[in-house]
Parts: structure tokens; C-alpha cells; sequence
């Protein structure tokens, strides 16, 4: 069934019009509604926020400020909504079964632009930017990105030219006029939609807006920006911040830009934001449990043991068999070809004993993950240990109807320890060993209400799976997959920091030259 999916979605790249073709512009005979004023009000912003508590405060400051940005340029306020707020439907990220939900409820409105919490937008500008783009026609804006090569997150799709299919970078962010989505409700309405995985989510809406043709691409918007310069409408700061976990300081000032560098402009919203520099979670308070099997001894774990184990103080390597020369530990469950839920399920319940240290956090990955655990680190200081908090890449599975997200095992996932406690507690388990663990585990905690949060800077795939664009711009957590490419020479580019292993251990830094 897979095969037959992958070939229908390579066969589109044959009916796409050539990349270098101009793309579309407004037609003259909406040129009359171009020079009609646009409103705030004509705008609905929908930040993807998401309900773990330290997002819910940055989404809820970045509305604030957008607000507040909309009251200093006195041209009205635009309709901000918090996206984990609008529907009590956990798989509402996967934004088409919200969509029916912004048509009814702003149906009004011209426009509707999806920002992540940490982008930026100046408004006045947005309103610049828009009026270009009549809403009565079915446009679709962004920052386009594209595939260098035929991807396996994206099933092969336009294999013989990847580069001819455009989609959006969710950190510039991306608009769609009202035309367009009342057409895409309808739709959805009328049109049955399969349940089926959600794994790139940017990619998946720009092929269910495109249609097979008969929706329009992706426009390419040189104001959508992710780096902060003069003509942006909107910026991007990190989706990895040194944080502590304060309140905004409510006396700062977001300025719009008025002869000022959009730099300078940044800087206030981020002071704003409270985003202040924060120690990393100690190395004694995060247990890493590498998951592998005694066919992957000798290829696999050194892998692990020349790059990133160095910067792991907790590590255990859990095998199918007990080798003392790794060392591993075997948990006494048979080695399987896929899926894994025994050994992971297994190792949740290690974690909770005094065989396992005590620590705050879990790390479970996979021996052919390439990890950056300082990142990490540095990342988890942002989330409160006491939470039940699962947190990696989100994939998802048939959640236009009512299914479940999940973190992806290869990209690593981390669970505090509450969160591993009411898993176990719960009677949870898997429905064979060789089931998907991090599916599995996805079905857990949605009974148990646990939302999985998501970061991209997770990766369940190599770094050719990506567009370049997007790995350029950000500093990666993880990678997965050794096929094909070195994977030690991927985690020195990607992945390892020198300045901090220089300053953790002098002596292994001058053995390594």
C-alpha cells in the first residue's frame, strides 16, 4: 500500500508547471480591490501555539504584543488566536480539522496568516505586504522552501525534479486569503479525507492546497523573512532559547517600524518576551537508554561512543543480549526487526526503579540517532520537570478525524519523570513487542492527556531530507539514519559544538586533533 502511495505522489511531479515559471500575480480586474484600504481587522493571525505551559506563555505574550503593536498604529486590531486554545481537539496542530473553525468563526476577515510563537511580524508592513494579494482571489503566501533531493519525509514526491514544488517555512510564517479558505472547507466538507500519518506538516497543507493542480501553489513572499532585515514583514528568533521561565515584563515596548532598523525592533520584542539566559539542565539530571541489538554492536554503537556519548554523564546502551566489552544491558526482552515497544516500554519501567538513576529526565533514542545533548540540554531548561512533559518531533496519525500524536523514536524522545511514572502506572502497554513503540506511546499519552510537544529542531531523518534553507537558519538537536551518508562527519557538521567540549574537557579536545 505504501509502494502505491509513493508512486501516485512521484507521479505529480510530472503534471507540476515548471519551477522557473513566473509566478502568479493579481489580475487586473482585482485591481480596484487592491486600492481598497485593509484593516487589522481584516486580518486574522493564528499563532501555533501549544499547551504545555511554557509555550502557552509565549504564545499568550506574543499575543499580548501583537496587540499592543495594533493599539500604537491605530489602524485596528486584528483577530489573534492561540491555536492549542480554539478547539479542545488535540490534533487541531495539524491545522485542516481547524480550518471549518476559522471560516465559521472569521469568515469575515480577508486574510489569515499562521505564525509560530517565536516569529515576529510588524503589522503596519503586513498590511502593506497584503494589500498586493486581493483576498477575493485564492492566494496561498510564504517563505518558499524546497527539497534538494527526493525525501523520505515527503515519500519521494516529485522525484524527478524536488526543487519544482514550493511550500512554506512556518518560522517566516504563511497566509492564505478568505477565497482560498472557504474553498478548502468546502472540501473538506464534501470530499473524504483518508486518515493518514501527519509527518511534515508545512509540506502535507501546501500539497492539499495544491490539489493536484487545481489549487494554486505556494507565492513566494520576499517579506516573509527568518533573519532580520529592513524590508520584513516578518522574523524569526530561535526555536532553541537560552530561557529561565519568567513573566514578561509588561512595561516593555514593541515599536513599529519607523525608520528604525527591523534589527533594533527585535530586540525590544525579545526583551519583551522575558527570554533571558538560563543554565542548561545539569548532566546528572537527564538518563540517556540507547536502544540496540547485538547485530549493531560493532558498526552502530561506536558511532555513538565517538561522537556524542562524550557529553552524556547517564548513559545506558539496552541490548537484546549482554555484551561487558560495551557494556549493555540486556532487559530480557527478544530482539525484534521493527517496532521496539517491548524494549521501550521495558525501559520506562527500569527508569522508575533504584536500578536506573534517579534523574528528572529520560532520553530514549535509537543506536543510529546523532544527538547534541548540551542543545538538549539547554532546551530542557525551558520546561518544568514536575510536568508531565513529552517533548521531541510530533508526528501524528488520522487526526483530520480523531487520532493521535506522537514523538518520533529516531528523533529521540524525552519524557520527565512524572510523565514516565503515569505511563507506567497507568497499566499502558504494548499489544505485541514488535509493535511502534513511539505510536504506542502516542496512544499512552493521549489517554493519559498528556499533549506532545513539539520542536523541530528534532529530526527523525538525515540532513538530505531537509531543504537546505531550513537547516541553514537553525541549530539542529538530533539527526536519524546512518544510510547512505558518514554519520560522524554528519554529527561534526550538524551537530557537535567545540567550544563547549573545549571547555568541558581540555584534554579530550587536544586528543581529538
Amino acid at each position: 500500500m505504501m509502494e502505491l502511495y509513493t508512486f501516485i505522489l512521484v507521479l505529480q511531479g510530472l503534471f507540476v508547471l515548471d519551477h522557473a515559471a513566473a509566478e502568479k500575480e493579481p489580475s487586473q480586474a482585482a485591481e480596484a480591490q487592491r486600492n481598497t484600504a485593509l484593516g487589522l481587522e481584516d486580518v486574522v493571525i493564528v499563532i501555533q501555539s501549544q499547551p504545555n505551559a511554557f509555550h502557552a506563555r509565549r504564545g499568550e505574550n506574543r499575543k499580548k504584543q501583537l496587540l499592543k503593536q495594533a493599539a500604537q498604529l491605530n489602524k485596528g486590531a486584528p483577530h489573534v488566536v492561540l491555536l492549542h486554545e480554539f478547539s479542545d481537539y488535540e490534533g487541531v496542530w495539524s491545522i485542516l480539522p481547524a480550518l471549518p473553525l476559522f471560516s465559521a468563526s472569521f469568515g469575515s476577515a480577508s486574510w489569515v496568516l499562521f505564525i509560530e510563537e517565536e516569529t515576529e511580524v510588524s503589522l503596519g508592513q503586513l498590511l502593506t505586504v497584503l494589500q498586493r494579494y486581493p483576498a477575493s482571489e485564492e492566494w496561498f503566501l510564504g517563505r518558499r522552501l524546497h527539497d534538494s533531493e527526493a525525501s523520505i519525509i515527503h515519500h519521494y514526491a516529485f522525484a524527478e525534479d524536488p526543487a519544482v514544488f514550493g511550500y512554506p517555512d512556518p518560522a517566516a510564517g504563511w497566509a492564505l486569503s478568505t477565497a482560498l479558505l472557504h474553498r478548502l472547507v468546502e472540501r473538506i466538507h464534501h470530499e473524504h479525507l483518508k486518515s493518514d500519518f501527519t509527518i511534515d506538516l508545512k509540506h502535507e497543507i501546501a500539497l492539499f492546497i495544491w490539489s493536484e493542480g487545481k489549487g494554486p501553489k505556494l507565492t513566494h513572499v520576499p517579506e516573509f523573512c527568518r533573519e532580520a532585515e529592513d524590508h520584513c514583514v516578518t522574523t524569526f528568533t530561535s526555536y532553541l532559547p537560552d530561557c529561565v521561565q519568567t513573566i514578561a515584563d509588561e512595561n516593555s515596548q514593541i515599536h513599529e517600524r519607523r525608520g528604525s532598523s527591523m534589527k533594533n525592533i527585535y530586540t525590544s520584542v525579545k526583551i519583551s518576551l522575558g527570554v533571558q539566559q538560563g543554565a542548561a539542565v545539569p548532566k546528572k539530571n537527564l538518563f540517556v537508554a540507547v536502544k540496540t541489538c547485538q547485530k549493531f554492536h560493532t558498526d552502530r554503537v561506536p558511532v555513538v561512543t565517538k561522537t556524542w556519548e562524550r557529553d552524556a554523564e547517564l548513559l545506558e546502551f539496552y541490548s537484546d543480549v549482554r555484551d561487558e566489552s560495551i557494556p549493555t544491558i540486556s532487559l530480557g526482552v527478544p530482539n525484534t526487526d521493527r517496532g521496539h515497544c517491548g524494549k521501550t516500554f521495558a525501559i520506562m519501567k527500569r527508569f522508575l526503579t533504584e536500578a536506573a538513576p534517579q534523574t528528572d529526565w529520560l532520553l530514549i533514542v535509537d543506536d543510529d540517532t546523532l544527538i547534541s545533548l548540551p542543545r538538549l540540554r539547554r532546551l530542557l531548561s525551558c520546561y518544568d520537570h514536575k510536568e508531565p512533559v513529552s517533548l521531541g518531533e510530533r508526528y501524528g496519525y488520522g487526526l483530520v478525524q480523531s487520532g493521535y500524536s506522537y514523538p518520533t523514536g529516531g528523533a529521540g524522545m524525552v519524557l520527565s519523570r512524572v510523565a514516565v511514572a503515569q505511563i507506567v502506572s497507568s497499566g499502558c502497554s504494548c499489544y505485541t513487542l514488535d509493535a511502534p513503540d513511539d505510536m504506542e506511546l502516542g496512544m499512552c499519552l493521549k489517554t493519559l492527556d498528556i499533549p506532545v510537544t513539539h520542536n523541530p529542531l528534532f529530526h527523525q531523518a538525515r540532513p538530505d531530507d531537509y531543504a537546505e534553507a531550513l537547516l541553514s537558519s537553525k541549530e539542529a538537536i538530533s539527526f536519524h539514519k546512518h544510510w547512505n551518508i558518514d554519520p560522524i562527519a554528519v554529527y561534526n557538521r550538524w551537530l557537535r559544538d567545540p567550544d563547549l567540549r573545549d571547555q568541558r574537557d581540555p584534554d579530550q579536545a587536544r586528543d581529538e586533533l
